[in-house]
């Protein structure tokens, strides 16, 4: 019988009178009988994400005519024919806060189960009243990697959906070069490598020791909202610290962990058309192995953001203007739309391609696939557009339609939060307060 080995394991020995370390690859000997988890207990991470993209869908051509595990894909979700077997379809969910601002209440219920906290007029004017889904799991598993969440969005934009608290906005990086830099750049380790950090990273940590005491101090001296706003800032200061803390020590040992290819400095436009696609792919690539190397577990990509008016490929209009422009079954709006789910689909394409054991990312992944409306027209917000996909670790029930007419959208996030093991009591408030999830998503 072969003796079961930890994953920290190191090979020891002595190299001109000075002992040496070399760390090792995630043998099977590492894994358990199942080989999905180390032998000694600690499995992969499970890691959440939500996937964005404006504007909506034709509930029409968007839910399948089936439901159950025999269903088929529709007209805009038949991009996703090569994930089919990791998804889960989820229709027939609706927002029942007041719609007052158009693209905003929606992705306000379904991150907060809320209102939204500021609802000015339109998007850009509003903001949510509470920490997003992806915030409250980020806080969950805060100290556990480099970055407690990363923000990425596609399109070049400010706009953002995640939220740490009442209107302190997260805004997402769109720059591939400025991610790649981030992610891969001074501060990145991979397995094996010396403990050696940035330099800069080390001088912010002793300033920051150097000032903890006063810090201290003033917070005694100040009033009741200015110690609110500090605590804040040092919470930030806190995740510094620990940021540093983390690039000092081995990292997980996760033989799928890897340096991606450096992105181009660069994505123009070509004849006034943003190439979405092209950064969708990088920007997918490049969090595809960050989750794998363990720099973070929590995700939001903004694809597009809400009202966002992209000129797409083969489309007259931007995206917003055609949905109001377009008469009829509004077959160019249909076109764009299977043009973002493709790249959905490239998304979870690229987590499926990390191995992870005898799984892969994708299976230790959550990913809630979602918009900021039903049809864009009416901004509609019943008949909600949202595809799950991963595994969740074995909790996700995959590859199947699962129909719910009229249930609440915030039974959704009670469902997310506890099958990605931070269960709350009750979700949202007001109109979108639950305190049960969603019949039939999780695995028997």
């Amino acid at each position: 019988m072969v003796r079961k080995l930890d994953r920290r394991t190191v090979l020891r020995g002595l190299l001109g009178g000075v002992a040496v370390g070399v760390a090792l690859p995630a043998l099977e000997v590492f894994l358990n009988d199942n080989g999905n988890a180390y032998a000694s207990g600690e499995g992969f991470p499970k890691r959440f994400g939500w996937w964005f993209y404006g504007n909506g869908s034709h509930a029409d051509k968007w839910n399948p005519k089936q439901v159950g595990a025999d269903y088929e894909l529709s007209e805009e979700l038949s991009p996703l024919a090569d994930v089919k077997s990791d998804i889960t379809v989820v229709s027939g969910l609706k927002v029942y806060q007041p719609n007052e601002v158009p693209h905003g209440t929606g992705p306000a219920a379904l991150l907060t189960g809320r209102r939204l906290g500021v609802a000015g007029g339109d998007f850009s004017n509003s903001t949510f009243a509470t920490a997003t889904l992806d915030q409250m799991l980020a806080d969950a598993f805060r100290g556990q990697t480099r970055f407690p969440s990363l923000e990425i969005a596609v399109e070049r934009t400010d706009a953002s959906l995640s939220y740490t608290g009442p209107g302190q906005v997260n805004p997402p990086e769109w720059s591939p070069a400025a991610l790649f830099e981030r992610l891969f750049g001074a501060g990145f380790r991979a397995p094996g490598d010396d403990p050696l950090i940035d330099p800069r990273l080390g001088l912010r940590r002793s300033v920051l020791d150097a000032v903890s005491e006063d810090a201290k101090a003033l917070q005694q001296r100040v009033s009741r909202f200015d110690r609110q706003r500090l605590d804040q800032h040092f919470t930030a200061v806190r995740d510094l610290e620990k940021q540093i803390a983390r690039l000092e020590e081995d990292p997980p040992n996760y033989a799928a962990c890897a340096k991606p290819v450096e992105p181009l400095a660069d994505y123009p436009d070509i004849e006034g058309r943003a190439q979405m696609s092209a950064i969708s792919r990088v920007m997918s690539d490049m969090l595809a192995m960050s989750l794998a190397c363990d720099q973070t577990r929590v995700f939001s990509y903004l694809f597009s953001k809400p009202v966002g008016n992209v000129l797409y490929p083969g489309a007259p209009l931007g995206h917003h203007q055609l949905t109001h422009d377009e008469p009829g079954d509004q077959p160019q709006v249909t076109a764009i739309i299977q043009q973002i789910i493709a790249e959905y689909a490239y998304t979870l394409q690229a987590l499926r391609a990390v191995p992870e054991g005898d799984e892969t990312l994708l299976d230790h992944c959550l990913v809630m696939g979602f918009s900021d409306c039903s049809f864009g027209k009416s901004h509609a917000v019943d008949e909600y557009p949202v595809v799950l996909a991963g595994g969740a670790s074995g909790r996700l029930k995959k590859g199947v339609h699962l129909r719910a007419p009229g249930a609440n959208a915030s039974k959704l996030g009670f469902t997310i939060l506890g099958m990605m093991d931070a269960p709350v009591g009750e979700f949202g408030a007001n109109e979108g307060l639950v305190a049960e999830g969603l019949d039939g998503l999780e695995a028997v």
